[in-house]
C-alpha cells in the first residue's frame, strides 16, 4: 500500500504520512461501519485523499506542493483498479529505486528500507556497515528520485536488463533477512521469504533471464528446509542435524528444475551457482551422503564469478567437511590475516567449530565467545552458549 501511494503521490514522506492517516481513519470508521469489501483498496484511496488534504493545508506555506496534489487528483479520478494495481506496485517501486541515475549502493539500501520495510540496522548488518551510513544513503536516494523526476513505472525490456543486477540483489537480501534474521527473538521472518519468492516469480514472468531463474531456484531450495531448521522451542538446528524428511520436496523439485533450466543456457551467474550448491545439499538424503568435493568445486566457480570473503568462508567450511578440519581452519585464518570479516559472527562461529572438532578447546572457547559478542539473533546466541557450556 505504501508503494502504491508513493507511485501515486510521487513523494516518499507524504505517502508515509498519508498511509498513517488512512489507518487512523480505518480504526474509527471500520468499527462503526464495518470492514470494507477490499480493505487495501479502501486504505489506498483514503490515503490519497488524506494526502490531498495535507497538501491543501501546506499550500499556505509552499505553493510548489500543489503540483503533487494535482497529480494525486488525476490518479484518483482515473484509477478504478486500486486492488489489482497494489500487487505490482512494490515491484514497480523497486525498479524506480534501482534507476541507473541513483548510485548502486544507494539503490539497494533505499529499496530495502522503503519498499521492503527492513530497518536501517538490518540493512547495515546485511552490508556489514554502520547504520548512520545506510541512513545517509536512503536520504540521498529519496532526494534523487524527487529532484530528477524519476518515474514510478516498470521499465521497458531494454531498461529492465540495465537495472536487473540491483533488483536481484534487493530480492535476495530480502529473502536472506527472512531466511535468517539479523537480530531478534526469531531465527526467521517467513513473511519476508515468501514476499521475496513472490517477487522472484513476478520478475521471471517479466524477464525470464537465466539469473532470474537461478535466483528463484536458490530461494526455493533454501526455503525448502525451513521446517527442519528450528526446534519447537525456536532453537537452531544445524544442517547436518536436520530431519530431512521435513524438507519440502515440492519446493526442492521445482528449485532443481529451475537450476537445470538456468544452467542449460550457459549464460548463468552467481545466483545460479549458489542454487547449484543448494541442489547438491538437497540431493543428499543424509548429511553423510553430501558430496562436499562437488560443493567445493562449485564454490571455486562461484568465487571466480563473484570474488567475496563470504564465499571464501563458505568454501572453507566445505573443504573442512570434505577434506579435514585443519585444511578448513587454515583457509579461515587466511581470511582473518587479511583483516576481512573480523566482525562477522559466522566466521568466528565456524572457526570455533573447527577448533572444537580438533580438540583445541581453549582456542575454541575464545572463538565462541567472540562469535557470541557479535551475534544479535537470539537462537544463534543460545546455540553458541550451549556450545560454550559443552566445552
Amino acid at each position: 500500500m505504501l508503494a502504491t501511494l508513493i507511485r501515486t503521490l510521487g513523494d516518499f514522506d507524504l505517502a508515509e504520512e498519508a498511509l498513517h492517516e488512512a489507518f487512523a481513519a480505518a480504526v474509527e470508521q471500520w468499527e462503526r461501519e464495518g470492514v470494507p469489501a477490499n480493505p487495501r483498496a479502501w486504505l489506498v484511496s483514503t490515503g490519497r485523499f488524506k494526502a490531498i488534504d495535507v497538501l491543501r493545508r501546506r499550500d499556505r506555506f509552499d505553493n510548489s506542493l500543489m503540483e503533487i496534489a494535482k497529480r494525486a487528483r488525476r490518479n484518483s479520478a482515473s484509477s478504478s483498479r486500486d486492488g489489482d494495481e497494489i500487487e505490482d506496485d512494490r515491484l514497480r517501486l523497486m525498479f524506480t529505486c534501482c534507476h541507473p541515475a541513483i548510485a548502486a549502493n544507494v539503490q539497494i539500501a533505499l529499496t530495502l528500507r522503503e519498499v521492503c520495510g527492513l530497518t536501517t540496522d538490518e540493512i547495515a548488518s546485511a552490508f556489514l556497515t554502520a547504520p548512520a551510513t545506510i541512513a545517509q544513503r536512503i536520504v540521498r536516494g529519496k532526494a534523487k528520485i524527487r529532484d530528477a523526476g524519476i518515474p514510478y513505472v516498470i521499465p521497458t525490456a531494454t531498461d529492465l536488463t540495465e537495472r536487473l543486477d540491483s533488483v536481484l540483489a534487493v530480492i535476495y537480501l530480502v529473502f536472506t533477512e527472512g531466511y535468517s534474521a539479523t537480530s531478534g527473538e526469531s531465527m526467521t521472518r517467513q513473511e519476508l521469504s515468501e514476499e521475496a519468492i513472490r517477487l522472484g516469480r513476478l520478475l521471471m514472468e517479466l524477464l525470464p533471464d537465466p539469473e532470474v531463474i537461478g535466483l528463484l531456484a536458490l530461494m526455493l531450495l533454501q526455503e525448502s528446509r525451513r521446517s527442519a531448521r528450528v526446534t519447537t522451542d525456536g532453537d537452531l538446528i544445524l544442517l547436518e542435524d536436520q530431519d530431512r524428511t521435513l524438507w519440502n520436496r515440492d519446493q526442492i523439485r521445482e528449485g532443481q528444475s529451475f537450476v537445470e533450466r538456468a544452467l542449460a543456457t550457459r549464460r548463468f551467474g552467481a545466483y545460479t551457482m549458489q542454487a547449484a550448491i543448494a541442489a547438491v545439499h538437497a540431493n543428499a538424503t543424509t548429511a553423510n551422503e553430501t558430496d562436499w568435493r562437488q560443493i567445493t568445486t562449485l564454490y571455486d566457480s562461484l568465487h571466480s564469478l563473484n570474488p567475496s570473503p563470504v564465499i571464501e568462508l563458505n568454501r572453507a567450511v566445505a573443504v573442512a567437511m570434505g577434506d579435514s578440519p585443519e585444511a578448513g581452519l587454515s583457509l579461515i585464518d587466511s581470511i582473518l590475516e587479511r583483516r576481512e570479516l573480523t566482525d562477522y559472527h559466522l566466521l568466528h562461529a565456524a572457526r570455533a567449530d573447527l577448533l572444537r572438532r580438533l580438540g583445541k578447546n581453549d582456542d575454541a572457547r575464545v572463538a565462541y565467545k567472540l562469535a557470541l559478542s557479535l551475534a544479535k539473533q537470539e537462537p544463534e546466541r543460545r546455540f553458541l552458549l550451549i556450545r560454550l557450556k559443552e566445552l
